[in-house]
């Protein structure tokens, strides 16, 4: 692992941990734990997001905070699009948790087996052509995301090649989840079941479950890999021993989110929010207000967007629908000059203002516009009462791969995100914990106790538990 891949790869482990723990709070996710608390013997092994006192299995434990990493749309996104952090860190950190003390990984070891379960998504990702856009079918991370949570999963359990393998397949038969649940409380499930179902794929493997090892090759006249992209044509890969060998992350980095939202949704904000400037110019050269006063002085909201369904709607009649919406988030940028957290609240989505912009937006798709997270733009134009016009446009929003957070950026993210369930110094111990992964000896609880959420009272439990399920 070179220096940039250990820099990016702790930079995704520090915003996964801080939505999660964000996501901790939302109602979504608190669903799921009480399904799990309620529906499931309990076996206090792995720790969850945001819940001290709570405890779950290894499996269930990876579920909720998958959940907890997606409830609010807050996790990174990568091209082709996925959303490859919360598939992996969450059953990491329970698989983790469930190894006995002398069998826990080393900070390294750690960071090797996230980078192997990322590697695993976009090599997949790039064996279609399909895959490259804006999704119609599959929700990625169901796909894709099953299958890198059981690589990862499978590389600190330091599985051998045949049981990789079948991990792999039993994953491939575990997969895939339709995007009409996509802007619903159960698109979450999706991260929390990748994360859960490839982790149970190597723990199945591990104990000799076998499967095709034929799921990942293009076999005429059965349906592998390719029932979920249909061009699917995989390629060989190098061999880690061979020489020359690069892991995609190094050439393709990640984005990162600055609210959240649906990543569609950054491009025209941006644009909206330049608007929003140029419509504060013309107020105040006319001696007027914001508020309701910017409703006043719009006629007609033009934007020029990718044609994708799933993100188009008018009327968001919940936080969901609106963090997949472009009207929504084009009229908060407009009114209030950015999104943000807040932006989602029940009362956000009920204000008059919103809602008299929302009914004055046009869409339009033109056909330089591709729905491709690498190709498009957000374009927003304002006509106003006195007929003059206002634009804006983005290419590239700040967070984008091509225009990356800083490290300031991000660790202020995270402090926000950790910050709403965390004491300020238990946030600053987790940044501190990611920063010197690397450089961590073993994930012992005594040694890592911000990242591997765990306490000396339960190592005697875990290691007793782990012995048992291994």
């Amino acid at each position: 692992m070179t220096p940039t891949l250990l820099h990016r790869s702790k930079r995704m482990v520090l915003d996964s941990i801080g939505v999660g723990l964000l996501g901790s709070t939302t109602h979504v996710f608190q669903l799921a734990l009480q399904h799990c608390q309620h529906m499931y013997a309990p076996d206090d092994v792995s720790s969850v997001y945001g819940r001290r006192g709570t405890r779950l299995s290894p499996t269930l434990a990876a579920f909720v905070n998958g959940v907890a990493t997606h409830s609010m749309d807050f996790d990174d996104t990568w091209h082709p699009a996925t959303h490859p952090s919360g598939a992996v860190l969450p059953a990491l950190l329970a698989v983790s948790d469930m190894l006995p003390n002398n069998r826990k990984p080393s900070g390294r070891d750690f960071l090797l087996a996230f980078n192997v379960g990322i590697e695993v998504q976009g090599r997949l990702m790039r064996f279609s052509n399909e895959a490259q856009n804006i999704p119609k079918r599959f929700h990625p991370p169901t796909v894709v995301g099953t299958l890198g949570s059981a690589a990862a999963c499978a590389r600190l359990l330091s599985l051998e090649r045949s049981q990789c393998s079948h991990a792999l397949a039993i994953a491939a038969s575990l997969s895939g989840a339709p995007m009409a649940n996509a802007a619903t409380q159960s698109k979450p499930l999706h991260i929390g079941n990748a994360a859960r179902l490839g982790m149970e794929a190597a723990l199945l493997s591990s104990i000799g479950l076998e499967a095709s090892p034929r799921v990942l090759d293009d076999t005429a006249g059965v349906a592998g890999f390719s029932a979920f992209y249909e061009d699917y044509a995989p390629q060989l890969l190098t061999s880690p021993e061979e020489e020359g060998l690069r892991f995609l992350l190094e050439d393709q980095d990640m984005g990162f989110k600055r609210f959240p939202a649906h990543l569609g949704m950054h491009w025209v904000a941006d644009a909206a929010a330049s608007v929003h400037k140029l419509l504060l110019g013309e107020l105040e050269s006319q001696g007027m207000g914001q508020g309701s006063q910017v409703v006043g002085q719009v006629k007609d909201i033009l934007l020029r967007v990718p044609h994708s369904k799933y993100i188009n709607r008018p009327f968001p009649e919940s936080e969901h629908q609106a963090r997949h919406s472009f009207q929504f988030n084009a009229c908060s940028a407009l009114l209030d000059g950015e999104v943000t957290v807040f932006s989602f609240s029940q009362e956000a989505l009920q204000r008059p203002d919103l809602l008299a912009l929302l009914g004055r937006v046009r869409v339009e798709h033109p056909h330089d516009n591709p729905a491709n997270f690498d190709r498009m733009y957000g374009e927003v134009q304002v006509t106003l009462v006195g007929g003059d016009v206002l634009k804006g446009r983005c290419d590239t929003f700040y967070g984008h791969w091509r225009n990356p957070l800083t490290n300031e950026s991000l660790r202020k993210k995270f402090r926000s995100n950790a910050g709403a369930v965390l004491p300020r110094e238990k946030v600053e111990g987790l940044i501190e914990a990611v920063e010197g992964l690397d450089r961590l000896k073993d994930c012992l609880p005594s040694n890592s106790v911000p990242l591997c959420l765990t306490s000396r009272a339960n190592q005697k439990k875990s290691a007793k538990t782990s012995e048992n399920q291994l």
